[in-house]
């Protein structure tokens, strides 16, 4: 059935009248009878009845009347959804994450991305690095904040570099390393060390140990937990010397990051499905890509 039928029903069954139904509508008044007609020969019955002086609707056209107004009420919310989608206010964002390197601007990020866009609905993964490349080449992500793993091909994903992290050793403020400004890889040789498991991050754990063979040393692991935090609490406990990435490092934690020379970095790097093309998905990259340049992502 023609909707234009439909609303022109409605607007002479709300005003029971045929002239100010024309009126309201703009067309001629012929136009509008013979619209009517039609949607009544469609629906096999009369939905109005008309004399020379009055108009009223039938029974069913009382019953065609109330679901009519929750039709085009669903019908015009419809329509604003669909445009809020096709601007970017409205739809579905999946964000995956590693958890140090984003702390100081993921919260703000999203902050700001729901302020301008309340209606989009936002999911946050956070995983291993290798996990979240294999989410997004399989299109469960529609972006990701991660390390690069070099053992994954990006097949279809793009990427930015927003930070490159410098490794340091990790010592409590009483430890002899706390009080220099860098130490070689070589001054590590003798240390027990705590670094990442590589199951949770191989990129940062292979960046470790390649920093040790190129100072000629095979390292002293003394424990390889799941997490950085854990990683720190055993610093904390004296059981050894961290190796971790500065943003691991926050002034509230009560422990001294000394970097490592030769330098050595670990990027944190922003990548989505090149395919990705839902308008929600593009505003958030061009939000992260707009903090990037301004600095917004690291000043708070």
């Amino acid at each position: 059935m023609d909707l234009r039928h439909l609303r022109y029903f409605q607007a002479v069954a709300e005003g029971l009248s045929y002239s100010r139904a024309a009126e309201r509508l703009r067309v001629a008044q012929p136009a509008l009878s013979r619209a009517v007609q039609e949607m009544e020969a469609e629906l096999g019955a009369a939905m109005l009845e008309r004399n020379r002086h009055s108009v009223r609707l039938t029974p069913a056209g009382k019953v065609l009347l109330r679901e009519t107004a929750i039709l085009f009420e669903r019908w015009d919310e419809a329509i604003r959804r669909v445009r809020r989608a096709a601007s970017g206010e409205e739809g579905e964002l999946r964000i995956g994450y590693i958890g140090p390197p984003t702390q100081p601007f993921l919260g703000r990020l999203l902050q700001e991305y729901r302020r301008r866009y309340p209606l989009v609905s936002i999911h946050l993964e956070e995983r291993t690095p290798e996990r979240v490349w294999e989410m997004l080449a399989k299109g469960r992500l529609s972006v990701a904040f991660t390390r690069p793993v070099p053992t994954i091909e990006p097949s279809g994903l793009r990427t930015i570099v927003l930070r490159e992290e410098r490794l340091g050793a990790v010592v409590p403020q009483n430890h002899p390393f706390a009080k220099r400004a860098a130490l070689t890889w070589q001054r590590l040789a003798s240390a027990p060390l705590i670094v990442l498991a590589r199951r949770e991050g191989a990129g940062l754990h292979d960046a470790i140990l390649a920093g040790c063979r190129r100072a000629n040393f095979s390292p002293r692991i003394a424990y390889t937990p799941s997490l950085i935090g854990t990683v720190l609490r055993y610093v904390e406990a004296g059981a050894g010397v961290g190796v971790v990435p500065d943003c691991a490092i926050t002034p509230e934690i009560p422990l001294r990051f000394v970097p490592l020379k030769p330098r050595t970095i670990v990027p944190l790097v922003f990548v989505w499905q090149e395919d990705e093309d839902t308008p929600a998905v593009q505003r958030f990259r061009e939000l992260v890509i707009e903090w990037e340049k301004m600095g917004s992502l690291w000043n708070r």
